[in-house]
């Protein structure tokens, strides 16, 4: 979390502010401090000893050391016994002899591992940490080595084992710091793994209580916590609030002044050191490795796969909010000013700073009419010359009314400082997405499992999109391919195309698609009516599992408690996201909006789930079918109050200040959403480290979906002399279950969507089934087995 931070000077431009964080972020380094500590307990040992020797030896050691200079490189002979000849022979000698010893054994998987990455794209190690470890250990190595031969006589012919690099580089430093060599090597050490494997969270300190920049508040200004309402009940959780205050206002005014009014103004929390990153993997116990050894493990068909790291995600230097304390101030005054003006009296104030807006909730005196407040939304907005005011009369769960107003410099969330949170690491969501930070800079995750669904809107160029990607980041980095699918449509087509990369990975599709990203709007149509198809025939294996939802099937297919060979299957979450819904439903209409609407009626408990986004949130786009099946929605900056209506029930999407700025509308409370950024080339970096892994041989495909022309072929063509090999088979299986449905036979028989509908023709016209009638069954028209029996004799004679 930022810190706030109270300036007491002159304005000073931002500029040169900047570039001052920039210039001391250095000396912020954790590491660093370790480093410097390491070496200042080395210097203080070779020091004091270096003191009580110069007692003794200092008169003698009055003498300048002669430098050595190495030798010429003389060619070798023609006759060699080297395996590979002169220029292994001479290789050799230079790398082992003359320069670095036996450490040279490591320069070959360098080049192994550089080359590899090159050829084949995939990585066998981090190929930059390969070569900050090969580059420490050459030169470390050598030394030791070095220093081991000068210093022993009887290893003086293996004096190839530190090299020439090394021997000389071991007498260099003895003769500078002595034994002190071996305190330079040891000290070495302990810095590079400090840096190398980032240990710092083992030195983690305990969190602060108070602000080390608080400004000091004089004796006339304090009055004591214990008498503040507004101060946190749990101050071990939550750092104490500064409170501002002057003498209280005399009894006898209706209406005190502004400056008379204390303001209680609550900090963001402390910044928490970062936890290390193994937290992104599951912590199993031996007993839950043997159970899961003897269980059915999804993730075994990429048992190399690796989620994305936080470190291909950026960091941004204003990820600190910057609210003074002189900004506060001036707010509170205008605000109470506004109100005195109104005839209405104010009995205290507190302020809590979040990301992108201060909220500050004010407690009015007793007999003022909540309406009458919320009414001079307008007012305040003018006296604060500032745009994006929005009153909320009351706050839900407390007797307070709040004013949300912008911060002057806003915060900026980056993707990498929520993802590297405790928080969303130990989420144990089924599918956690994080949406934000809330004015109170808490993080806030949400299970889109739970949901089931969200309805997004925005106008152009306030953060849908980046949403969007935030979204499907979060889920990519804690699900495994194997858990999760995504069908993406795009009908902007530039959007989502960078999840290209992922498609043998995470994404789904029809098979006779060649693009994963769905653009075309006919080919969405297929796809919206083949995951129909896929739902009802998860809901057919769920009903033969005799399971209520996904999650209880797939627990029973994990235990092995369900066959393979009789069609069930381990079922991943797939997860539908529409980038622009209005251009759909102008193209298709009713062809869009009606498989929409009936996978959010159904689908929920299959672990289908919609995330529909679009920038024109009217009527006749959000229509109220659609509208009734999605509970949660999430609205962006609108244009007006109509569409925030529309999107939300309410008004106040139209006031937000854009940049990601959010109101999410759960069981009809509304949150207010600072969204992380992610930008583009970050999304391209988790995309590209991705996709240079193995995936699968394909997509995940869906059902086939022919199209509404399907249905309305006449039958009275079949010709049933020309009958498919698998129609005894079909009519059996119709017959035996007096079900008349494609997508029985598909299920059962294993096959394509266009297969299955000519073999349901074909039964038509053989009088086994009846016509079509729409979304329900066809009848059988035979009664058992053996009147089937005779007339497949019929057919075949």
């Amino acid at each position: 979390m930022a810190h706030n931070t109270y300036k007491t000077t002159a304005k000073k431009k931002p500029k040169k502010t900047e570039k001052k964080r920039r210039s001391f972020n250095f000396f912020k380094d954790k590491r660093l401090h370790l480093a410097v500590g390491f070496f200042l307990i080395v210097a203080s040992l070779y020091l004091m000893t270096a003191f009580l020797a110069f007692l003794f030896t200092g008169k003698a050691d009055q003498s300048v050391v002669e430098s050595v200079l190495e030798d010429n490189i003389k060619m070798a002979g023609l006759e060699t016994e080297n395996w590979l000849g002169l220029v292994g022979a001479l290789s050799s000698y230079l790398f082992i002899y003359r320069w670095f010893g036996i450490a040279s054994f490591l320069i070959p998987p360098l080049l192994f591992v550089a080359g590899y990455k090159i050829v084949f794209h995939r990585a066998l190690l981090p190929p930059y940490r390969t070569f900050k470890f090969v580059a420490f250990f050459l030169v470390w190595t050598s030394l030791l080595l070095g220093y081991m031969v000068y210093h022993r006589e009887a290893l003086a012919e293996w004096s190839f084992l530190g090299g020439g690099v090394g021997y000389e580089m071991a007498v260099l430093s003895y003769s500078m710091i002595g034994w002190g060599t071996l305190l330079l090597l040891g000290f070495a050490l302990v810095v590079f793994v400090i840096y190398f494997f980032n240990i710092t969270y083992l030195f983690k300190r305990q969190p602060r209580v108070a602000s080390a920049r608080e400004e000091p508040v004089s004796a006339v200004e304090t009055y004591s916590l214990a008498t503040n309402p507004f101060t946190p009940a749990n101050p071990a959780k939550e750092p104490p609030a500064l409170d501002f205050t002057v003498t209280p206002p005399k009894e006898e005014k209706i209406s005190p002044p502004a400056d008379n009014i204390p303001l209680d103004v609550e900090e963001p929390p402390v910044a928490e050191e970062e936890p290390p990153l193994d937290l992104f993997l599951e912590e199993v116990s031996e007993e839950k490795k043997a159970s899961k050894a003897e269980n059915y493990d999804p993730t075994l068909d990429l048992p190399k796969f690796r989620y994305p790291e936080p470190g291909l995600l950026s960091r941004y230097d204003n990820e600190k909010v910057q609210v003074t304390k002189q900004e506060l101030e001036a707010n509170k005054d205008k605000i109470v000013e506004t109100l005195i003006n109104f005839k209405i009296g104010i009995s205290s104030i507190k302020a809590t700073i979040g990301p992108t807006v201060t909220l500050y909730e004010i407690v009015p005196e007793a007999g003022i009419k909540i309406s009458k407040i919320k009414n001079l939304e307008d007012d305040i907005a003018l006296s604060l010359s500032a745009l994006g005011i929005r009153i909320i009369a009351p706050i839900p769960g407390k007797g307070t009314i709040g004013i949300e107003v912008p911060n002057k410099n806003r915060e900026v969330v980056s993707m990498y400082s929520v993802v590297t949170t405790e928080k969303f690491m130990r989420s144990n969501h089924e599918l956690p997405i994080i949406l934000g930070k809330t004015v109170t800079n808490e993080l806030y995750i949400a299970d889109l499992a739970k949901m089931p669904h969200i309805l997004i809107a925005g106008a152009t160029g306030q953060g849908k999109s980046v949403g969007l990607n935030v979204l499907l980041t979060s889920l990519i980095y804690k699900r495994h391919p194997s858990q999760l699918k995504f069908v993406l449509v795009d009908p902007k087509k530039v959007e989502l195309t960078l999840f290209n990369k992922i498609e043998r990975h995470y994404l789904a599709k029809l098979s006779n698609n060649d693009e994963a990203i769905i653009t075309d709007t006919k080919k969405v149509i297929y796809t919206l009516n083949s995951l129909c198809i896929e739902m009802d025939n998860r809901y057919d294996l769920l009903k033969d599992a005799g399971c209520r939802n996904m999650r209880e099937y797939n627990m029973k297919f994990v235990q092995r408690k369900l066959n393979p060979n009789q069609g069930h299957r381990f079922l991943p979450y797939i997860v539908l996201i529409i980038d622009e819904l209005a251009d759909l439903m102008m193209t298709a209409g009713k062809e869009v909006e009606t498989p929409i609407a009936r996978l959010a009626q159904l689908a929920r408990a299959i672990g289908i789930h919609l995330v529909v986004a679009t920038q024109r949130p009217s009527v006749n786009v959000i229509t109220g079918i659609i509208k009734a099946n999605f509970p949660v929605r999430l609205s962006f900056r609108v244009t007006s109050k109509v569409d925030s209506r529309t999107i939300l029930d309410t008004g106040g999407a139209e006031q937000l200040v854009g940049m990601g700025d959010t109101l999410l509308s759960v069981n009809s409370d509304l949150v207010r959403l600072q969204c992380p950024y992610i930008d583009t080339a970050e999304v391209e970096n988790i995309c590209d480290f991705i996709g240079s892994q193995r995936g699968y041989e394909s997509a995940y495909i869906l059902p086939e979906y022919v199209g509404d022309e399907s249905d309305s072929s006449d039958v009275t063509e079949v010709d049933l002399k020309n009958r498919d090999p698998l129609f005894d088979d079909a009519a059996r299986l119709i017959v035996h279950h007096q079900q008349g449905s494609t997508s029985l036979i598909q299920r059962k028989m294993k096959l394509g969507y266009n297969r299955a509908g000519r073999l349901i023709d074909q039964l038509e016209a053989a009088g086994v089934v009846g016509a079509f009638e729409g979304s329900k069954a066809r009848e059988v028209l035979i009664p058992d087995e053996y009147s089937l029996e005779q007339l497949l004799n019929n057919l075949a004679t």
